[in-house]
């Protein structure tokens, strides 16, 4: 019955490729930590802990968790996404901006320049950031194998629908292409509970 299974996923993997379409992920709010905040919170030299590798490579969910406090409100238990970063930054929803009490601009992954800033919480170690709290902007990573496949480039924008029993047409993703992503769409939780997101939910771009 298991060799059955690795059958038919290695089929519909082949079919999806034919096809051009990529699996979607749905993230929860979480952290990405730079040596500077990592030892601010944890301890000098501190190494993150990894629990879990992410679809992307080299990219992991550590076991390490901390609090994020805006001005009304907070979140608990919010997970730390590693390998260290250059610059430290809080990746939320709209949903959870409005908890936190912080209008925040809907940027790509590092453009953080003129974005709020954020408190962490670990215990009695408390460090406020100045800058780098966003709405990830939803996107495709792709290697350039797969932007090819797709007559697409990094940084274009384009219309990807998503399947599923509410299917539906996400405008305004942004194409980001490196030999070191594997190809995966990016959405956040608000987005995923409007188009009913499953795990292994597949989207196409129907518009460039």
């Amino acid at each position: 019955m298991e060799n059955i299974d690795v059958i038919v996923d290695e089929v519909m993997k082949q079919l999806h490729l034919q096809d051009n379409s990529f699996e979607v992920e749905a993230s929860g709010r979480h952290i990405h930590l730079s040596r500077k905040e990592i030892n601010a919170l944890f301890g000098e030299g501190y190494q993150l802990t990894k629990v879990k590798d992410l679809s992307q490579p080299n990219q992991f969910a550590a076991k390490e968790r901390i609090t994020i406090a805006g001005p009304k409100g907070s979140f608990q238990n919010v997970v730390i996404l590693g390998p260290e970063r250059k610059d430290s930054q809080v990746e939320v929803s709209l949903t959870d901006s409005r908890i936190l009490g912080i209008n925040i601009p809907v940027r790509e992954s590092g453009d953080i320049e003129g974005t709020p800033g954020i408190t962490l919480i670990n215990g009695g170690r408390v460090v406020t950031l100045s800058i780098g709290l966003i709405i990830a902007k939803r996107h495709v990573h792709m290697t350039p194998a797969s932007a090819k496949e797709n007559g697409v480039e990094n940084g274009q924008i384009v219309q990807v629908k998503v399947e599923g029993a509410r299917p539906l047409i996400f405008d305004d993703v942004v194409i980001r292409v490196s030999p070191d992503f594997a190809t995966y769409m990016h959405i956040d939780y608000d987005e995923g509970n409007a188009c009913g997101f499953k795990r292994g939910m597949r989207g196409h771009i129907i518009k460039s």
